[in-house]
């Protein structure tokens, strides 16, 4: 068997924040979200609602990177209207991207620099307002750096858990994990990122080096493998054009 790769090991990770999620709308912004959510209903949670990426609802979807046009077992359609009341019912799980996210999770994929003037333009704030508020909310970092792990977000687009706590309107606010090319990160009683474990190879003062403010990983242990069924399942049914190989870099971002 061929060198399991620091793309797959994310893509475990992905798939295990889904573990057990039971009937739920699975939904993904990037490759390996999408490999996680995928390997996830394959092996540990069968019940996970899928989609094609536009407009139907599927529970057998094809290779990453198809639609339902190229294959397939399509459940129902879900026009678009149909998602606000699905995000409204809490009956959903998200990984998104973090443009930046600081050390309470609070996320921003809006802007860089001050809102007024920005010196970049982004995507804007988008639903991740809405996901926090309503169901379990994820992250995927496909490059651990300073410049997206800072003291500070230049606009609050995914409410972070220092901003939650006590804020009516959020009582279904759930952060899970912020999953990088890295490590993988949750959440202490304090409600501040820590560090849950460290892909192989990867260092603690890799991690700490490559982040914006304290996060300690002393003592994390490793990110876990994919088992042989994981890899057969990424490597021939879910992704065997090996896009997810693309999108994560084998060392910190710049």
């Amino acid at each position: 068997m061929r060198e399991i790769t620091r793309a797959e090991v994310c893509a475990a990770a992905c798939a295990d924040a889904w573990r057990d999620a039971g009937e739920v709308l699975a939904h993904t912004a990037g490759v390996l979200p999408s490999v996680g959510a995928r390997l996830a209903r394959l092996t540990t949670s069968p019940d996970l609602v899928l989609t094609d990426g536009e407009a139907y609802f599927m529970s057998d979807p094809p290779p990453l990177g198809k639609t339902a046009a190229d294959g397939g077992v399509v459940e129902g359609w879900v026009p678009y209207r149909r998602v606000f009341d699905i995000v409204a019912s809490g009956r959903r799980q998200s990984m998104m991207g973090a443009s930046q996210i600081d050390r309470y999770g609070n996320q921003n994929i809006s802007l860089i620099g001050d809102w007024r003037r920005p010196t970049r333009q982004l995507i804007g704030v988008r639903g991740a307002p809405g996901n926090t508020a309503n169901h379990r909310t994820d992250y995927w970092v496909a490059r651990h750096s300073p410049k997206v792990f800072v003291e500070k977000v230049d606009v609050v687009c995914g409410v972070g858990n220092d901003r939650a706590r006590g804020a009516k309107g959020l009582g279904f606010h759930d952060l899970g994990v912020v999953i990088t090319n890295l490590a993988v990160l949750d959440y202490g009683d304090d409600g501040r990122l820590r560090v849950r474990s460290l892909h192989p190879g990867v260092t603690a003062d890799e991690v700490h080096a490559n982040t914006g403010f304290e996060l300690d990983a002393t003592d994390a242990p490793e990110t876990r493998l994919p088992d042989e069924t994981e890899l057969r399942l990424i490597r021939e049914v879910v992704d065997p054009r090996g896009l997810r190989e693309r999108e994560v870099s084998r060392g910190a971002g710049s």
